[in-house]
């Protein structure tokens, strides 16, 4: 749930920078893009935190390992996998040449991850000592998730003013 709070949080906050004048955040589809990164950035980590952090408010690798789905081979090693994708992802959304995919490559990592939230509702793995979050949660932040990757993937993104630049063989107002 922290992880939806910081996105939501830092996504409205460039958003309203944005308003203010910094030009980089006028348009939802940037914003996304770096809220989306440093949530991220957290959570790609905290896929490579050794077990001796287990005390610590932050996950570890055992917490992600807990809830992959026993058909899953390799648990520890996909935990990596999907800590590594998530990193390269975050990476991609930061640079504008390479947001579009990224974002849509987030997408589909997020569709993957769905099944592993399912499991984990479904057989109540608590996650880093708190109590399983329930599936009629664990479902609309995942979806958010890839609503919101595939906002950052849009390169206008919905609603936005497509200005047409004027051409010279353009004629002038006459008057």
């Amino acid at each position: 749930m922290e992880t939806l709070v910081l996105l939501v949080v830092v996504l409205f906050g460039l958003r309203f920078a944005g308003a203010l004048g910094l030009r980089r955040f006028a348009a939802w589809p940037p914003c996304a893009a770096y809220a989306l990164a440093l949530m991220l950035i957290i959570t790609g980590t905290t896929h490579f935190i050794p077990d001796g952090f287990a005390n610590t408010p932050i996950p570890t690798h055992a917490d992600f390992v807990a809830i992959v789905p026993p058909v899953v081979p390799f648990p520890g090693l996909m935990v990596y996998v999907t800590g590594v994708l998530e990193l390269a992802g975050a990476v991609g959304l930061l640079r504008s040449r390479t947001r579009r995919w990224a974002g849509l490559g987030l997408t589909a990592l997020f569709v993957l991850l769905i099944p592993a939230n399912i499991y984990a509702a479904l057989a109540e793995i608590p996650f880093h000592g708190a109590p399983a979050t329930p599936l009629w949660a664990r479902i609309p932040e995942q979806m958010l998730y890839i609503a919101v990757a595939l906002l950052a993937a849009t390169p206008t993104g919905f609603g936005a003013k497509v200005e047409r630049q004027r051409t010279t063989t353009e004629s002038l107002p006459v008057g």
